[in-house]
């Protein structure tokens, strides 16, 4: 997802410790679009400030398309990984 690689802040205590690593999150997806429910399923190991930055750029995600159960909008639970890799 271009949105997460362009907005995504490597946080500076795991820069500065040479951590990186997987951040699972899962979120719920409105039936307007709106993301919620956002929750850490496994953290960077060492870094809490990776998950709370991987929570922050998922809540600032523009709207998503619902999904649909019959053409009728519902709400649909996501995975996903972000990934903190020093470069």
């Amino acid at each position: 997802m271009n949105f997460i690689g362009n907005n995504l802040i490597y946080p500076d205590k795991a820069k500065s410790n040479g951590i990186s690593g997987t951040c699972y999150i899962t979120f719920m997806v409105n039936t307007d679009g709106a993301i919620s429910d956002i929750m850490v399923l496994k953290g960077v190991p060492g870094c809490i400030e990776c998950d709370m930055e991987a929570m922050r750029v998922i809540r600032s995600m523009p709207k998503w398309s619902p999904g649909k159960n019959n053409g009728v909008p519902v709400r649909v639970q996501h995975d996903m990984q972000i990934k903190f890799k020093l470069k």
